[in-house]
């Protein structure tokens, strides 16, 4: 089973653990913060603590609407987006690959909209992950 690295309440993550644990790929987060600061200015991060189970995830909110959530694992990271039906028509349509379209297509529906998780592991990634701040964003 995946476990987010950061469990511990008492631990609020910082630049130094999150590079150690996240390895090859804090190259990648890093360029999806700076990405989201250049691109959307006022766009705020806060580390929450989501209990024993979730630990640790960084919320990325514009003014007060949730965007995504990024969550550490052990050399790989994920980023978690919900979206409305609007949004997930522009993924419909968009040019992410097919998996993609097909987890948030088949993905359970809430009042609140399908959510899906995406494990940053190489450059690629990265790209989609840009994709999906800008769809979450336009919609």
């Amino acid at each position: 089973m995946r476990t987010n690295v950061f469990l511990d309440k008492a631990v609020v993550p910082d630049v130094q653990k999150l590079a150690k644990a996240l390895g090859e790929t804090y190259k990648y987060w890093t360029d999806i913060e700076s990405y989201v600061a250049v691109k959307h200015p006022g766009v705020n991060l806060e580390w929450k603590n989501y209990g024993e189970k979730h630990g640790w995830s960084l919320k990325t909110l514009l003014k007060k609407r949730n965007l995504f959530f990024c969550s550490a694992y052990d050399n790989y990271f994920r980023v978690v987006f919900v979206f409305g039906d609007k949004a997930v028509a522009a993924v419909e349509q968009s040019d992410l690959p097919l998996n993609i379209v097909e987890e948030l297509r088949s993905a359970k529906k809430y009042m609140e909209g399908r959510g899906i998780a995406i494990e940053v592991k190489n450059p690629k990634d990265v790209v989609n992950i840009k994709k999906l701040i800008e769809i979450k964003i336009k919609n």
